[in-house]
């Protein structure tokens, strides 16, 4: 009886026991949440005290929609060879390298004299943005099909309230500094920044010293096994066109997501008048949806999968990619603030449930190069993000916004199409074996 029960603690979990800390599996669980809201809360320090960098450093529109186009371009190139790296790394040293090396632009970007200099560190910092590949790859290696995409989704979620958290934490941190005489008003941002990158250089100690790559072990405590190690993950999971519809999708929710935390605080300071504290506070709403709305799509995915397949979880998927762009073209023309934060609270909660319908999907694409489909996709949310930097760089924010949701909405009429047109999608199985769960 105790030889079942050891070889059952080293299986991916069945449930999960979101107030459980035992087990590997459990503990990494929320360990990689956790990690992942620094990152995230790192990644987007500097975006709600952008105004006091603008105003000190004497930015243009222009180059203020360069340095929102930085934040997330580095992270398309590093979302790809983190899912490639935890293939043949795994993610317990991946993410602590990451963590590591992603401190530094992070707590020297105080450093940055002109525009070139900050929007270099910026660009650098953009790396973290990794983080989340790495976050859905341990998730989908420490769970059973049944609860993949609940378990991602929720990692994600919870994660991403860093987004959140940042735009409302980061101001009161500088505004305190101001307070206790430590730098001037004009400085804060600079010393504030440290914070965060500290946090990464925690996070990165506790990451190595407490997790495991699999539920059964790091990678190298494993048994070698030669014929993973010789196909090539990454190019698998490029021939599998369906990683590309899932690219698209992800494109339009989460590059849609973290457009609104660069660019969200300054929209309202901005055309609304809100003072730098207030428009952070308005602009955290968006991210703190993230607390269930991901994880809500996920488990919604989960049981649509159970009763209609690959084919109903992109059903889904599509609904909410429809009413998200519909969403953000109401937000556009908003016209009063009061009315401009219920249809943000609206099409945040559509976009935050589509990544997790989305990523609820990743893991049965291809279950043995789960990290390279998980780096594509991720890669594909920048992207989109990218594409729309330039799009809030050309326009008002107000007219790029309304552009932005036609596009969304463009995106799920596409993901129907290839839905109907695809026999593919439909006979997608909703399960793996616990070997190839590993793999």
């Amino acid at each position: 009886m105790s030889t079942i029960h050891t070889h059952s603690n080293h299986l991916p979990l069945e449930r999960l026991k979101i107030f459980s800390l035992r087990g590997v599996q459990m503990r990494t669980f929320h360990i990689t949440w956790l990690t992942f809201f620094v990152c995230f809360f790192a990644w987007f320090g500097i975006a709600p005290l952008m105004p006091l960098v603008s105003e000190q450093l004497h930015l243009t529109k222009a180059q203020k929609g360069n340095i929102g186009i930085a934040a997330v371009s580095a992270t398309i190139l590093a979302r790809l060879i983190v899912g490639r790296l935890c293939d043949i790394w795994g993610p317990r040293k991946t993410y602590t390298a990451l963590l590591v090396i992603c401190s530094l632009p992070v707590m020297l970007i105080g450093l940055s004299n002109s525009y070139l200099s900050f929007l270099i560190f910026r660009l650098a910092i953009g790396v973290i943005g990794a983080s989340f590949v790495l976050t859905q790859y341990h998730t989908s290696v420490m769970f059973a099909s049944n609860i993949k995409g609940t378990a991602n989704a929720v990692t994600g979620g919870w994660g991403n309230t860093g987004g959140g958290a940042t735009q409302i934490i980061m101001p009161l941190i500088a505004a305190g500094m101001v307070t206790m005489g430590w730098v001037s008003n004009e400085n804060s941002w600079r010393v504030a920044m440290i914070i965060p990158g500290f946090l990464l250089l925690v996070m990165a100690f506790i990451y190595f010293r407490y997790t495991k790559d699999t539920p059964a072990g790091n990678l190298d405590e494993l048994p070698a096994d030669p014929k993973a190690k010789k196909e090539n993950t990454f190019l698998v999971a490029l021939k599998d066109y369906r990683t590309w519809v899932l690219t698209i999708a992800y494109a339009a929710c989460f590059g849609v997501e973290i457009t609104v935390d660069n660019y969200a605080a300054t929209f309202f300071h901005d055309d609304y008048k809100a003072s730098l504290i207030i428009a952070g506070l308005l602009a955290s709403i968006f991210g703190w949806i993230n607390v269930f709305a991901r994880a809500l799509g996920g488990i919604v995915s989960d049981k649509v999968g159970k009763r209609f397949g690959f084919g109903g979880k992109l059903n889904l998927l599509t609904v909410l990619l429809l009413l998200e762009g519909l969403g953000i073209i109401c937000f556009a023309k908003a016209g009063a603030l009061g009315m401009a934060i219920v249809l943000m609270f609206f099409f945040g909660l559509c976009l935050k449930m589509a990544n997790g319908a989305t990523y609820s999907m990743v893991p049965f694409i291809n279950p043995k190069a789960i990290g390279s489909v998980a780096g594509i996709v991720g890669a594909g949310g920048n992207i989109g993000a990218m594409l729309i930097g330039f799009l809030f760089k050309a326009y008002p924010y107000a007219d790029a916004f309304f552009y932005l949701g036609g596009s969304v909405f463009a995106v799920g009429v596409i993901v129907f199409v290839f839905k109907l047109a695809s026999k593919e999608a439909a006979a997608v199985e909703l399960s793996t074996d616990t070997e190839a769960a590993r793999a």
